[in-house]
């Protein structure tokens, strides 16, 4: 795979002046300029001699961060959410195997990459598939799949029934040194439900997915983990229960990390209300202490935090909710629902933009979420302060189904650059 982030062509030497940088990372927190060249981050504060400002952008009242990382974004659409991820300041986001066709094949992964490379806006890294056609029975190429552009391996939302195929790729892949990325449902415990089992489901009559569902799944997943020794990712949990199994875990040494989706720290089952299919979700939306439980992991830095973007059309939520198709865009809202949770939990900032900049650079192994000179030039300025409302016409997404929509939020971007080229300018 070449590295994307080395294939940068000559850019304008830009001066970002004014701003409060907040580079997570490496404990920056303060008012100064900062200096890109060649798509790269040549000085922070003092110009660097001869430095001669093609392109100078005003960050007054704005705060500078590191580009937003992605764990999770779906890619119906690519240039349009593409376009939607610069617009949320995300630069680089992982996009799962469970695309049509999945991406089970190299040539399949080198045109993802080349296409959106050609449209130069966010960095997309591959997750391919870990089994052949995510059927959970044969394991995929993941020598070839890796030397197309995959970073890691995932069945996204798909099951392995065997757990003697799960034991044979985490073998294969701790070989090789590859992350295995995991979203724990266990099927039949899951199977036909569409909502958390508990109090909401019961009135309304919704087949329930119970918390153990989940807590089967990691279980075995960190089991074999354990056996194994591989890198492994749990993905969207959604449940106390399974945020204590990874904690546990992680006390006990092992490589192993996960994430939230944004939705699941602000919204919860009773959110449902009278079957409103925007909030269908997979995993499902848990209860209340359930989502206390998740805002907690997050703020300690057990677990980062996605979008979960998964652009569903119109159709696909006008039906009843047992039928509707489960997620919602969340690219433009990454930053502004973190920002709302920081805030709500009195928490610094920089904790905030941690989970969703290096934290899950980190868990994806890229040279990004970071401001340190000589990184790449992958910025974010927005405006913390600047109310927007979130409509169909905001969003530039295919996707415009939320359940926010409608909503005020606070915090907008104002400038994305990707490899020291504005790619976003709003």
């Amino acid at each position: 795979m070449r590295d994307q982030l080395d294939q940068t062509l000559k850019t304008s030497e830009i001066q970002i002046k004014n701003g409060r940088i907040i580079d997570p990372k490496n404990g920056v927190d303060q008012r100064a300029d900062l200096f890109v060249s060649d798509g790269r981050i040549v000085a922070v504060g003092q110009a660097p001699t001869e430095f001669r400002a093609d392109q100078t952008i005003d960050a007054s009242d704005c705060i500078v961060c590191p580009g937003l990382v992605d764990l999770a974004t779906r890619l119906t659409g690519l240039e349009s959410e593409l376009a939607a991820a610069v617009a949320g300041g995300v630069t680089a986001l992982a996009c799962p195997p469970d695309s049509r066709p999945p991406l089970d094949e190299p040539g399949l992964v080198e045109r993802l990459v080349r296409h959106s490379e050609a449209l130069g806006l966010a960095r997309v890294f591959p997750l391919g598939a870990l089994t052949q056609q995510l059927a959970g029975e044969k394991l995929s190429e993941m020598h070839s799949l890796t030397r197309a552009g995959c970073i890691a391996f995932s069945q996204a939302k798909q099951p392995i029934f065997d757990t003697q195929v799960l034991l044979r790729a985490m073998q294969y892949a701790a070989t090789f040194g590859y992350a295995i990325h995991l979203q724990p449902q266990d099927h039949y415990l899951a199977h036909d439900g569409v909502a958390h089992d508990g109090e909401v489901a019961s009135r309304l009559g919704l087949a329930g997915i119970p918390v153990c569902a989940e807590t089967v799944a990691i279980a075995t997943a960190l089991q074999l983990a354990r056996e194994t020794g591989v890198r492994l990712h749990l993905a969207r949990l959604s449940s106390a229960a399974g945020v204590a199994l990874v904690r546990e875990a992680r006390r006990a040494g092992l490589a192993v990390s996960c994430d939230v989706s944004v939705y699941h720290l602000h919204l919860s089952e009773i959110d449902i209300g009278y079957f409103d299919s925007r909030a269908n979700f997979r995993p499902p939306l848990r209860s209340g202490s359930d989502r206390d439980a998740l805002r907690a992991a997050v703020a300690e830095g057990l677990a980062a935090v996605c979008s979960d973007h998964t652009p569903v059309d119109e159709d696909g939520k006008q039906l009843p909710f047992a039928e509707a198709a489960p997620g919602a865009t969340g690219l433009e809202l990454l930053l502004p629902l973190t920002l709302k949770w920081a805030e709500q939990a009195k928490l610094p900032l920089a904790t905030a933009l941690a989970r969703v900049t290096c934290d899950p650079a980190a868990i994806l192994g890229i040279a990004n979420g970071s401001l340190a000179v000589g990184s790449p030039a992958d910025i974010c300025v927005f405006d913390p302060a600047e109310p927007w409302r979130v409509t169909a016409d905001a969003l530039r997404s295919q996707g415009k189904n939320t359940p926010f929509l409608g909503y005020e939020m606070t915090g907008r971007v104002k400038t994305t650059l990707v490899g020291g080229r504005v790619v976003f300018d709003g």
